[in-house]
């Protein structure tokens, strides 16, 4: 507050007085504004050109949660994400936000769960509903093939604010176009907010056709990736402002096979002869490691450029591991249900100066929450969605409020093979075992799945259980019955697309 005096003065010196008064009104009304304007900078999202960070998106493709020797695995070496995660920021209870592919990727882009997407399976070559090889009491959904244009997703939020964005690798969110995972040219990345997209499988085997590649016996050498190229290329290149680019790898999907024999002839030393599945967890060993060389070359990329520090790199994968070739444990589960081992996933962030060396985060996160935290490192508002910002929890500012997460599954799998798959889903049993629809949510420590075939529901502790073999649904049927409604109400309020059952059952 200013205290002005007043005093009894002759004619001339009033006058002078006044005059000193004009020019501190007028200075303290130049001081208002700017501390308005300053306040109101400060109060919106949006931030100076020159502090609005590169945003590199590594999306793995069914890599489990303890695949990464970062996170406890005993023989896969994964060098360049183990020294990612000693740069930055590992979460231990990060989620994908669905068990399978297209569902879990729809979500990340729009930020928004499956169920509210009513996107909560694969894409298909056409329209129509699941046929299984025996009855089944209910029926799924039918197959979404489409994002939705009208769907904002990540690019579209970012593009609108200034920012180059590209998508290089995997779509899979749009029907088969002319071959398995073509792109569409209606529904493609370009159509989904991508200025840039390069549609390639580069060294996977998807790309190898009938033509099987020639070994690779020199130790350290692996096959030259043309789709990691073009990631490679993009993050060197001169950009006129920040950029948004989606490494969206095939790796470590099926078909897995590597033409690197001296990877092979490695991890037949490593791996115990007594390990179930050992041949085929020899391949995904190789497979293992070759992701991680290729996550390496795009570090080394980021590494090399003009704006290394100005480079945000988030790390994830899709969803949990294929059960046949990985083991999950100590997580319960697999790809296509959602037990722990389907869709908790590792995650790490690198931010030079802004998330801190070694961090190890044991928040839940998950999958739509990136939308929202790459809209926040771009300074720009988001449209409503499921998710939350992370930003204050990478950079250290304050850990994020309980809140629930939610998984719904309305869908069979196997598809082919159903009535011979495993009943039982347990742990580590190298196994396809039946998935039958159901939905789940995960509030603190507690994680609740629901299913809908016989109305069951089972309720597991996390912290002290997290190969949830413990259903505690009897023991504590107030906290199950409390999650079990709250679940129902955020489907109800989803529009959540529920199974229905067979006609005539």
């Amino acid at each position: 507050m200013i205290m002005l005096r007043c005093e009894r003065t002759d004619d001339s010196l009033w006058w002078r007085r006044l005059a000193e008064l004009r020019i501190c009104h007028q200075f303290v009304q130049r001081l208002f504004a700017i501390v308005v304007l300053t306040t109101t900078v400060f109060a919106t999202p949006v931030v100076a050109e020159q502090s609005r960070p590169n945003v590199l998106f590594i999306l793995a493709d069914d890599l489990a949660w303890a695949d990464l020797r970062c996170y406890g695995h005993p023989w896969h070496s994964t060098p360049h994400l183990d020294h990612l995660a000693k740069q930055g920021m590992r979460f231990t209870n990060a989620y994908a936000p669905a068990p399978i592919c297209s569902a879990s990727r729809a979500s990340i882009l729009t930020g928004k769960t499956t169920a509210r997407l009513n996107f909560e399976f694969v894409t298909k070559d056409e329209a129509g509903f699941q046929k299984l090889d025996t009855e089944t009491p209910l029926r799924a959904p039918p197959y979404t093939l489409n994002l939705p244009l009208a769907e904002t997703t990540i690019p579209e939020v970012l593009a609108a604010s200034g920012y180059q964005t590209a998508f290089f690798g995997k779509w899979h969110l749009n029907a088969h176009y002319q071959k398995y995972l073509g792109w569409s040219p209606t529904y493609g990345p370009s159509q989904q907010g991508f200025q840039i997209a390069v549609e390639d499988f580069g060294s996977h085997p998807y790309s190898w056709g009938k033509i099987q590649p020639q070994q690779i016996t020199d130790s350290g050498r692996f096959p030259v990736d043309s789709m990691i190229r073009q990631v490679v290329d993009f993050v060197g290149s001169e950009h006129d402002g920040p950029w948004f680019a989606m490494a969206s790898q095939f790796y470590v999907h099926t078909p897995v096979k590597t033409p690197c024999l001296w990877l092979v002839e490695k991890y037949e030393r490593l791996i115990p002869a007594d390990v179930p599945a050992r041949a085929q967890r020899i391949q995904y060993a190789a497979f293992v490691e070759t992701l991680d060389h290729y996550v390496g070359e795009l570090l080394a990329a980021v590494d090399h450029s003009d704006a290394a520090k100005d480079t945000l790199v988030v790390f994830t994968s899709d969803n949990g591991g294929h059960p046949e070739f990985t083991a999950n444990g100590p997580l319960r589960g697999s790809k296509w249900n959602l037990y722990e081992g389907g869709i908790r996933v590792p995650l790490i962030a690198r931010w030079p100066d802004r998330i801190s060396a070694g961090e190890v985060c044991k928040q839940p996160v998950i999958g739509y929450d990136l939308l929202a935290t790459f809209a926040d490192v771009a300074g720009v508002a988001v449209p409503e969605n499921d998710g939350v910002s992370l930003i204050p929890v990478l950079t250290q500012q304050t850990h994020l409020e309980d809140r629930a997460l939610i998984w719904h599954f309305p869908y069979y799998h196997p598809e082919r093979g159903f009535a011979k798959a495993a009943d039982a889903i347990g742990v580590n049993d190298f196994v396809t075992s039946r998935t039958r629809p159901q939905s789940s949510i995960r509030m603190g420590q507690y994680k609740l799945l629901q299913f809908y075939e016989d109305d069951r529901v089972e309720l597991y502790n996390l912290e002290s259980d997290p190969s949830e073999q413990h259903d505690l649904s009897d023991q504590q049927p107030k906290l199950a019955t409390q999650l079990r409604q709250q679940l129902n109400r955020r489907l109800e309020s989803m529009h959540a697309r529920l199974p229905k059952p067979v006609a005539g059952q």
